[in-house]
């Protein structure tokens, strides 16, 4: 029973304050005048009255009821219903009442209004009965007001004896001695909250969402403050906040109603509920950090600051269903075409109900399952239970959770475990609801109706329990008056007599203790724990992802390592370890494991413990510090249990090697841990003595569930009060005694893996004590068991003592701080608690004792078995400057290697080294995958080819290290992705990148391997010393900072000449300023040097060594003069043999000897050099033998020579007169050249202009538009080849891609056509008197090279595989515009073939004229002269045109440490790229391979030969390496240079010889340069990684051999000569070699069998070749038209795509060449190539031979298709097959294509046009016109003409 009101309280506004601001209440009565002992009277009730401050009113307002909350020390709450009504206040000025009465009847005087101040009648009352208050306070006013008989002494006395029962559901009647009656029903549980109509009146205020936003609010501890204007309101919100959070209990501030005067409160910085009215509303702006509700406006205001955790989905969603169903009915039905009639929510206070039924449910829903997670520590006297937050998170699934985690660590959470946690008590619908009924929910979840069943269901117990008696008997209260608040002449509420109302009081006391105590019933039983959660998680099936085999795979891996069957173990340790990824796979983990344990230990060999320890790790290492998964927790004990004997008497355990995992260093963690074994050891205490009794029964009944924890708690407490006092304290001592234990345990374990296992080293625990999770991820001593890493630290410091103790103090604080906070929770006595911390020191002591020796002896373990390092094999003269570094070469994006793409296992990562050598850097290894752990990786590439070195850090996939690394990228398209093992540190990492990167750039040539092969690397090392003479690059430093000083700044623009307008007449200036990164020193004038500082020796021997060089040969093979004829200067050749350059001194960068007309001068020479960058003007380099047209080259253009420099720069050009003379000279020179051509000599007479308007002039620099005769009219074409390199191809266009002939450059063609760059001839003005004409295109400069050349590696071989969607290889290729460049450059050199070979001559002069003039000219020769297709040819025209004529190879390719800024720059790699295209198209026309090709683009950049090094001649013959070559032949085995190699090598083997070599005579090749048939060269990706690179002929070969004989030897298996080979690693040629080579091979092996000499394989070769045409010959009798078995209509003149078998045996040569009929090859539009079916075709199958078909044959000149030029052709009149056909000779089997006279229309005769032969007359023109187009034919003379006519008009008439 308890007391209905503890006090009664009469408060009044305090007069005697009236002056001051704010008025003050006091309190005038209380009742009783006593404190209660066990309830002492509230403060501060006068403030809850008035809450928003005592105020007189100037009238009377109705009567207000409110209940305010306050909260004691102790956090019970006391209820103050406030009932408060206003009196008037006597003014000051007068005292009589009478006075008053007058005043009011005249109104005459004016006087001030009269006041009214409120007064309050308070109950204050534990019990929180709202509407019993409200009446029994209505009645006192009542009684007072209307003046009732009753004594208001009696009822207040009555009022505050009233006692009722507290709960279960009693009713009472009461009353008050005033004839009232009332009827007060207790709650049928107390535990429940009474909520009446609250609830529903928040969700109708707030709505939905707002109220789920508070609540979540609440539960994770926000503040929250609500705003009504009615007080109570603001109670019943908070209260029915308070409702919906249970079954948890709010545990902070709670203030339904804040008073003005404690406003501050609300800065207070704990979380609250409290309601302000809302006058305040201002004063609550500023609270930052504060959820506002306003109660009236519906509004939830939530500050920026603050986020608001939500429910976890689904549940908030379903919450937000069901209340929507309850509170909005209509909603479901709102859309239906006949919605019921009959829907309507339920009343108010069911509503309030259901509502709060949604939420018990909800909180059912999170938190079912709750009791499996609950620890029990201490059963008696007191139960201490403590819950397991990671575990209950994990097992449902919500560890990422932010709601439940907040809502599980607050104070309501805690409170709950507490109250609830006991396993004995009585239970409520909340118990009932999470054990029971979470089934239902389950099954329940998404149908409506049903989830709505349940929640009426459980609102109608919830209804039951707050009103148990459904038929109440009426309430009688009087009530006053209506409107009798307004009475005027009220009197004032009477003082009430204490003594009457004590003397009540004090009788009643009485009587309540003479009666018996009311006992009240507990029902007390055992609390049920429900399903467990595994069981209710069943279905999201989360817990059951893993797959059996993964564990089936750990299960195995494990058994195999106690097993020793170590081999298997390592197979499988990868996929162990992968599957460690999942959560069951670790539980099996740890199961498997602990089924290893006897008697808690297993001892080990090393590798079994390294094997357990590297498992633990890595299923350590994705716990958090939660370790939500309780897989620490059940690796604690295994740590402590798998050791391994380190020598007698010392053990080492696996604990020792898993300590780096931060979930250790978590206090919580240890707790959990600590309270589940204490949870354990009880429960073992209760079942030993209970089980003594039923061993027998149990036999019986077969096996039974195990009781758990709590229900032994549950038993226990319920026997307890029956026990005896002794058996009690000795139960009490027994839990205490094996709590106490446990933690000396823990202590124990505690310092086990917190103390480091080398306790010297300072590695505080992380120092953090919770260190950054990812950074822990593994120990570092796995991985040589026991830590062979640890020789890298310094061991002698010092400082043992000093920093030990620092670990152990550490430790010390850590397992002191455990243990005072879990043995005061579960009651360990003090005495014990100070035993405790007395011995922890020594614990730790002793364990850093015994570390000690563990430690010691570890270090003297061998590390593990690692892979033994393999040296790779060295070249003669390489050697090894580091030795091997132990790493792992990481797969990169290339997916072979890695087992992508293709299928295969994974050759990468590989576990191997690294060797630095003189020439190479080089990794050598075995795959980490056991599956193919036989092979050996190799990868290298030279160290001059490196480009970019950049650290990186990867995981090696084996230990889960993250782990330094270095990627290295080589510009042979390598890519070295290194990881360094753990052993190797970090200075050994250092000092390697510091070598690698002295052996890179070397200070100076001399330090590249080419030179220092052979002599011991030390030296390589060595700083230079300084070189004795300066070179000229000293000099030349110093004569252009004088040059700077004298010209001043503008002349010596950065880097770079100021490239002038082309016309050489005017002065103006263009500046440039894009760089090109040409080192200043070479722009000096050369004048200044005197020859004598350059060569040192005399004239006449550099005379004779420079006629031995390749230049040299070449020009007297073209006839281009010998040395002596140009010095006796014959004059009937048109060029001769210049000295002018053989000290270097004219350009440096040219060869000694340089081809000029012959009528040129040396001094002239000299001037005119000037005019040209680098003084490179123009030279020949080569002549077409049959149109005797010339090749040039030279370096762009500068403004003025040198010479223009000095002159005044503001002279107006006013005419001719001024012009330089340098300028003339040049005009003369390119007029020279001109004048040396047969066809310009011819033509003397004819000046070319004659006939042409200036009209035809005015399109500079475009090919001319062409305005023939009529019937060429529609053919307009007016482009530009600028653009047309540009790549705007127009629709014109020839299918290759290049301007098809040349005779569609101007309708005269001009002799000498002058390749330049557009930017650099903007002002170049066409000159009506010049026989050239200058060509302007676009080029890229070699900055786009490198830009494109680096985007192209990384296409090629990506560092790590793309993650990127978008950027696939062909992508990343396009984007590189590797292509492109190749694309431009093809097409430059085939237009300047075209030229050539129509005969006009080309002077390329782009650039500085070392890069892509270079790479023009070569390739324009290559495809000019088959002789440049022969090896011995190319060899000629590299050493000629690149190595002569001045390519900077030092400079392009960094090889020096001056050249290190500039970057790699590939220009030789991309002449070679283009060199590859054109092979690939004309297989057949090459006498040397793609290997050779590849051979020379490895070699250009590796430095193992010398021939590739400097930028120039003169550079080489002032190293002294240019004549070296006689007489140096010392060391036989290593070359200097690469030709020699290549011959060596060539006559070993036929590795550079293409089979296919079938030249035809004098075949000019045009390739086809669009960039859909250009192909990316297999250099780029192909990689070999049994052997590295193929191009170092001697390392790659003599490997495979032995390894086959080692095969044969082990396998027993029967042999197969079946061999797998992998793309990425075996090398296909030679496991595969092509038949020839097979058969020369073979050959080979024959000749040394029958021990004859064997001969070279060149002679076979030949010998082949020879009997095989002899056959041949024979046959073509027989089968004449053999070529013409396939006649396709393929694009023309190209024999590549030609299927050529030449079968020795036979002798028949099968030719199918895939050629068309190219009577027009280009005639745009006509759409003749595909579709003409004519009867020639069909003849050409049957007819064997075609010489009886000839009737009529000759010469004629045929004018090509559109845009061609006149050529000479064989033409044959073929009566039988009607048509005429032509040749492009007499002898000419072939035929070049076919007119079918079918289609003939007319014969006309015709005139001459541009371009055709000039000394015919024009009679001998006529035309023939067919339906397709019209031929212009011309023959020798006019009676040849009038009988070709005649036959061919018979041939028609005859038809």
């Amino acid at each position: 029973m308890a007391r209905l009101a503890d006090y009664f309280v009469l408060v009044g506004y305090e007069l005697d304050k009236r002056g001051s601001r704010d008025g003050q209440g006091q309190i005038l009565q209380r009742f009783p005048e006593k404190d209660w002992e066990d309830n002492p009277f509230p403060q501060g009730i006068e403030l809850f009255c008035q809450p928003s401050g005592w105020q007189l009113f100037t009238e009377r307002n109705p009567p207000t009821f409110f209940v305010a909350v306050l909260t004691d020390i102790s956090s019970e709450r006391h209820y103050c219903a406030c009932f408060t009504f206003w009196e008037a206040v006597e003014s000051a000025q007068s005292h009589s009442r009478n006075g008053e009465e007058e005043e009011e009847a005249s109104v005459s005087h004016v006087q001030p209004a009269q006041l009214f101040a409120p007064k309050s009648l308070v109950l204050v009352s534990r019990l929180d009965h709202t509407e019993v208050f409200r009446n029994s306070l209505g009645l006192i006013y009542t009684i007072y007001v209307d003046g009732l008989s009753a004594s208001l002494e009696n009822v207040i006395g009555n009022l505050l004896t009233c006692t009722i029962p507290i709960t279960g559901g009693a009713q009472r009647t009461i009353s008050l001695g005033a004839g009232d009656r009332q009827v007060i029903q207790t709650p049928i549980n107390d535990s429940l909250p009474v909520s009446s109509c609250s609830v529903a009146l928040l969700f109708r205020q707030l709505g939905i969402t707002n109220v789920l936003c508070l609540f979540c609010a609440a539960l994770t501890e926000h503040k929250i403050l609500f705003l009504s204007s009615s007080y109570q309101r603001l109670t019943d919100a908070c209260r029915a906040l308070l409702a919906l959070m249970f079954p948890l209990k709010y545990s902070f501030t709670y203030v339904p109603i804040l008073p003005a005067q404690l406003l501050e409160v609300l800065s207070t910085p704990t979380p609250f509920i409290i309601g302000v009215s809302s006058i305040f509303h201002s004063e609550t702006q500023e609270l930052l950090d504060v959820v506002i509700a306003d109660l009236d406006g519906g509004t939830v205001t939530i500050p920026e600051c603050i986020h608001i955790s939500l429910l976890p989905e689904p549940l908030l969603h379903q919450t937000r269903e069901a209340l929507s169903m309850i509170l909005d009915p209509e909603l479901e039905v709102a859309d239906l075409a006949f919605p019921p009639s009959t829907v309507s929510a339920s009343s108010l206070k069911m509503q309030d109900k259901e509502i709060r039924a949604v939420f018990l449910r909800l909180f059912a829903q999170l938190l079912q399952g709750y009791r499996w997670c609950l620890h029990i520590i201490r059963i008696h006297p007191e139960p201490v239970i403590r819950f397991h937050k990671a575990a209950f998170l994990s097992q449902r699934g919500l560890v990422e959770d932010d709601f439940l985690t907040k809502v599980l660590e607050g104070m309501a959470f805690a409170g709950f475990v507490t109250e609830r946690g006991a396993p004995y008590r009585a239970i409520d619908l909340f118990d009932e609801l999470v054990a029971c009924e979470v089934k239902r929910m389950r099954a329940e979840e998404g149908s409506k109706q049903k989830i709505l069943r349940h929640i009426k269901e459980l609102a109608e117990q919830l209804h039951k329990n707050e009103n148990p008696y459904p038929a109440v008997t009426m309430h009688k209260v009087q009530k006053p008056t209506e409107g009798c608040y307004l009475r005027l002449h009220q009197r004032p509420f009477p003082r009430l007599d204490e003594g009457t109302v004590q003397w009540i009081i004090d009788q009643a006391t009485a009587k309540l203790q003479t009666a018996p105590p009311a006992v009240k019933a507990e029902k007390k039983c055992m609390v049920p724990s429900g399903p467990p959660i595994a069981a209710i998680m069943e279905r999201n099936g989360s817990a059951l992802a893993n797959s059996a085999r993964r564990l089936e795979v750990v299960r195995n891996c494990i058994s195999y390592v106690f097993e020793n069957k170590m081999l298997e173990a390592k197979k499988l340790l990868p996929a162990v370890l992968r599957a460690m990824k999942g959560r069951a796979a670790r539980h099996c983990l740890t199961q498997e494991l602990n089924l290893h344990v006897q008697q808690n230990r297993a001892v080990l060999d090393h590798q079994q413990f390294d094997f357990i320890v590297r498992m633990m790790n890595c299923c350590l290492q994705d716990c958090t510090a939660m370790d939500e998964h309780g897989i620490a927790a059940a690796l604690l004990p295994l740590v402590t249990a798998f050791c391994r004997k380190l020598s007698p008497g010392i053990t080492q355990f696996a604990y020792s090697c898993v300590q780096e995992h931060v979930v250790w260093t978590n206090i919580q963690f240890w707790e959990a841990m600590f309270y589940c074994d204490v949870q354990n050891h009880i429960r073992a205490l209760y079942l030993e003595s209970n089980g003594e009794n039923h061993v027998d029964e149990e036999g019986k009944e077969g096996p039974q569930e195990e009781k758990s924890a709590l229900e032994i708690a549950s038993e226990q407490r319920r026997l307890w009060p029956t026990m005896s006092r002794e058996k009690q304290q000795e139960l009490i001592q027994k839990e205490e005694s094996t709590v106490f234990s446990q933690a000396i345990h823990y202590a124990n374990r505690m310092s086990y893996l917190l103390l480091p296992l080398d306790t010297s080293k300072n590695r505080l625990l992380r120092s953090s004590g919770l260190g950054d999770v990812e950074s822990v991820s593994n120990s570092f001593v796995t991985n040589s068991i026991a830590g062979s890493v640890a020789d890298s630290y310094d061991t002698e410091s010092g400082f043992e003592d000093a920093e030990s103790s620092d670990v152990a103090n550490y430790v010390v604080r850590f397992i002191n701080r455990f243990v005072d906070k879990v043995c005061t929770e579960s009651g360990v006595t003090n005495e014990h608690l100070k035993g405790l911390h007395i011995m922890i020191p020594d614990i730790v002591q002793m364990h850093i004792e015994t570390l000690d020796a563990v430690h010691r002896e570890s270090k003297r373990l061998p590390p593990i078995q690692k892979p033994k390092l393999l040296r790779p094999s060295l070249l003669v003269g390489e050697e090894c400057v580091m030795e091997g570094l132990r790493v792992y070469l990481m797969p990169d994006g290339r997916e072979e290697a890695a087992g992508g793409n293709i299928g295969g296992p994974p050759l990468l990562p590989a576990e191997g080294a690294i060797f630095l050598t003189t020439y190479r850097i080089v990794f050598k290894g075995t795959p980490s995958d056991p599956l193919v752990g036989e092979q050996v990786v190799i990868r290298s590439f030279p160290i001059a080819s490196l480009t970019k070195e950049k650290k990186i850090s990867t995981t090696v996939q084996t230990d889960q290290f993250i782990q330094e690394g270095l990627q290295l990228r080589s510009c042979t398209f390598q890519l070295l992705r290194i990881a360094f093992d753990v052993e190797v540190a970090s200075e050994s990492a250092e000092v390697f990148r510091k070598h690698l990167h002295k052996l890179r750039y070397p200070q100076h040539v001399r330090g590249t391997f080419a030179f220092t092969v052979g002599q011991s690397p030390k030296q390589a090392m060595q700083p230079k010393a300084k070189e004795k003479n300066p070179s000229l690059r000293t000099l030349s430093k110093n004569l252009v900072k004088n040059a700077k000083k004298t010209i001043g700044r503008q002349y010596v623009t950065r880097k770079k000449y100021t490239p002038p307008a082309w016309e050489h007449r005017s002065s103006q200036h263009f500046q440039e300023d894009d760089e090109d990164e040409i080192s200043v020193s070479e722009e000096i004038d050369r004048s200044t040097l005197t020859p004598s500082t350059i060569i040192k020796p005399s004239d006449k021997m550099t005379m004779s060594h420079l006629v031995e060089r390749a230049c040299c040969r070449d020009y007297q093979r073209m006839g281009l003069g010998t040395l002596s004829n140009s010095l006796t200067r014959s004059k009937n050749e048109p060029f001769r043999i210049s000295t002018v350059n053989r000290m270097y001194a004219i350009c440096r960068s040219y060869p000694g000897l340089l081809i000029v007309p012959q009528s040129i001068q040396d001094n002239t020479i000299q001037r005119i050099s000037r005019c040209y960058r680098q003084n490179r003007f123009p030279v020949v380099c080569w002549r077409n033998s049959r149109t005797k047209a010339v090749l040039l080259r030279s370096g762009g253009l500068h403004g003025k020579g040198v010479v223009g420099l000095f002159k005044s720069q503001n002279t107006p050009t006013a005419g001719p007169s001024q012009t330089d003379s340098t300028s003339l000279e040049q005009e003369k020179y390119l007029q020279a050249v001109i004048n040396s051509m047969p066809h310009y000599a011819d033509a003397s007479g004819r000046n070319t202009l004659s006939g042409f308007t200036s009209a035809h002039m005015s399109s500079a620099g475009k090919w001319g538009s062409i305005r023939a005769s009529g019937r060429m009219s529609n053919y307009v074409l007016n482009m530009e080849i600028g653009s047309r390199l540009a790549g705007k191809d127009l629709v014109s266009a020839q299918h290759n891609g290049a301007p098809s002939e040349a005779s569609f450059l101007r309708q005269h063609r001009a002799s000498l056509y002058i390749i330049g760059d557009k930017s650099q001839l903007k002002g170049a003005k066409p000159d009506p008197l010049q026989h050239w004409e200058v060509v302007p295109i676009e080029v890229f400069d070699v900055r786009q090279v490198k830009a494109s050349f680096k985007k192209l590696i990384k296409a090629c071989v990506p560092g790590s595989p793309s993650t990127d969607p978008s950027l696939t290889y062909l992508r990343t290729l396009e984007e590189s515009e590797w292509l492109s460049q190749i694309h431009k450059i093809l097409q430059v050199s085939v237009l300047a073939v075209e030229l050539l070979d129509t005969g006009s001559s080309v002077l390329v002069s782009l650039e500085d004229g070392w890069d892509i003039t270079t790479q023009v000219v070569s390739l324009v020769q290559l495809l000019s002269d088959p002789y440049y297709r022969t090896m011995e040819g190319f060899r000629l025209l590299v050493e000629k045109e690149w190595l002569s004529f001045g390519h900077r190879f030092s400079h392009r390719g960094a090889q020096t440490l001056a050249g290190q800024s500039s970057g790699f720059a590939p220009v030789f790699l991309q002449f070679l790229d283009c060199v590859h295209q054109i092979h690939l198209q004309f297989p057949m026309e090459f006498e040397f391979t793609q290997y050779y090709l590849k051979f020379l683009s490895y070699h250009y950049v590796s430095n193992r030969f010398r021939t590739f090094l400097l930028d120039s001649d003169y550079e080489r013959i002032e190293l002294g390496l240019l004549y070296e070559e006689k007489g140096e032949r010392k060391s036989q085995q290593v070359y200097k240079s690469i030709w020699d190699y290549i011959d060596r090598l060539n006559k070993k083997t036929p590795v550079f010889f293409n089979y296919m070599y079938a030249p035809e005579d004098g075949e000019v090749l045009r390739p086809y340069s669009n960039i859909s048939n250009l192909k990316v060269w297999d250099y780029y990706s192909q990689e070999v990684l049994s052997e590295g690179p193929s191009y170092d002929w001697e390392l790659a070969q003599g490997q495979p051999e032995q390894v086959e004989e080692v095969d044969r030897q082990d396998s027993s298996a029967p042999q197969t000569k079946r061999k797998i080979i992998w793309p990425c690693y075996d090398n296909r040629s030679r496991v595969e070699p092509d038949a020839i080579s097979k058969l020369l091979e073979e050959l080979h092996n024959l000749e040394a069998e029958l021990g004859q000499v064997p001969e070279c394989w060149k002679d076979a070769w030949d010998k082949v070749k020879a009997s095989q045409r002899t056959e041949t010959r024979q046959e073509v009798s027989r089968m004449a038209s053999s070529s013409l078995l396939m006649s396709s209509s393929l694009v023309p003149h190209r024999r590549s795509l030609g299927v050529y078998l030449q079968e020795s045996g036979v002798g028949s040569t099968l030719n199918l060449s895939l050629d068309s009929d190219t009577s027009s090859p280009s005639a745009p539009s006509s759409g003749k190539q595909g579709g003409r079916k004519s009867t020639s075709n069909l003849y050409s199958q049957f007819q064997m031979s075609e010489s009886e078909n000839r009737s009529y044959e000759g010469t004629l000149y045929k004018k090509g298709a559109f845009m061609k030029p006149w050529k000479p052709r064989w033409f044959v009149l073929d009566k039988t097959k009607h048509q005429l056909r032509y040749y492009d000779n007499r002898n000419d089997t072939e035929c070049k294509g076919v007119i079918d006279l079918a289609e003939v229309e007319s014969i006309t005769p015709g005139t001459p046009t541009m371009g055709a032969p000039k000394t015919v007359e024009e009679k001998a023109f006529f035309d023939l016109k067919t339906t397709k187009r019209v031929y212009n034919f011309c023959a020798q003379d006019v009676q040849l003409a009038q009988q070709w006519i005649d036959r061919i008009q018979s041939c028609l008439s005859d038809a």
